[in-house]
């Protein structure tokens, strides 16, 4: 029984050399494709070949600051599923919504930005969301698969793939950048890469590929955020120390947004408890 199951081994192994070489012989090009899925922050930024300027300016941050927080739209409409994108920006909200200069991260639907491209279009966001400074989420992803036709499809004897002729690579970058739409300035910025390779067979190529693809941007997204809590740490002490390119103030009451009080506001909410409390006293000894 063993010397069957060798010999039939051996006569399949045989059999697979002789379909590679006969390929080879008859010229079968291996065929290759690759995809380039991306969403540029410098074509967001500027549209139609506008070039970016040498130098930012100046921006003022009145702490604490509302963060508005955006995945920018591909053009192609390929890239991570918006499952993907949500939880990247869950993710990073998370991550960064207990810092003390924080007041708020508001997560802003990218069909805001779709047809709003450009720091124009920031602007609109901003005054519609209240919001002081734009966090925005980039990605750049190349998919390689070089396919060999020949050594595909095979099975052994026990019904398990014998060669693996898809070869995939991806490599990934994922890029946060927060920038202020007022001066059109570059306030901070990180990114995370990751690469990868595997072989496949014909069937789970699909399959592999989009589990390849998926657990590149995760881990691309990782090491952004791991890289941009490091760069906002040393912002901050740049900013303790006068050394970073901004200028910062206390915002008035501690509050940003339209949810801020000013001195007048708060005394006047002060003088209506004060009257509540009066009225239900009043009530009680009636």
């Amino acid at each position: 029984m063993k010397l069957r199951v060798l010999a039939l081994t051996s006569l399949a192994a045989l059999t697979l050399s002789g379909c590679t070489a006969l390929g080879a012989l008859m010229g079968m090009p291996n065929e290759s494709r690759q995809s380039h899925n991306s969403s540029s922050l410098v074509e967001f930024l500027y549209p139609h070949g506008r070039i970016p300027p040498a130098e930012n300016q100046m921006p003022e941050l009145r702490v604490p600051l509302r963060v508005g927080l955006a995945f920018l739209p591909t053009q192609s409409g390929a890239g991570p599923t918006a499952v993907q994108r949500d939880e990247l920006l869950e993710l990073i909200r998370q991550r960064f919504a207990d810092r003390k200069f924080v007041t708020e991260i508001v997560t802003i639907p990218d069909y805001y930005l779709r047809d709003n491209r450009g720091f124009a279009g920031l602007q609109g966001v901003q005054r519609l969301y209240s919001i002081d400074v734009m966090a925005l989420v980039s990605y750049d992803q190349v998919e390689h698969l070089d396919e060999n036709e020949w050594s595909l499809g095979y099975l052994t004897i026990v019904g398990a793939y014998v060669l693996k002729g898809n070869h995939h690579d991806v490599a990934t970058l994922v890029d946060l950048a927060v920038v202020d739409p007022v001066t059109q300035s570059l306030i901070l910025r990180a990114g995370g890469t990751d690469s990868r390779s595997r072989n496949s067979t014909l069937v789970d190529q699909q399959r592999e590929a989009r589990e390849s693809n998926a657990a590149s941007f995760a881990t691309a997204t990782t090491q952004m955020i791991d890289n941009f809590d490091v760069a906002l740490t040393k912002f901050e002490a740049d900013v303790r120390a006068g050394k970073a390119n901004v200028r910062v103030a206390k915002r008035e009451g501690g509050r940003s947004g339209g949810g801020s009080f000013g001195p007048l506001a708060l005394g006047g909410l002060l003088i209506l408890l004060a009257a509540r409390r009066s009225r239900r006293e009043e009530l009680r000894v009636a």
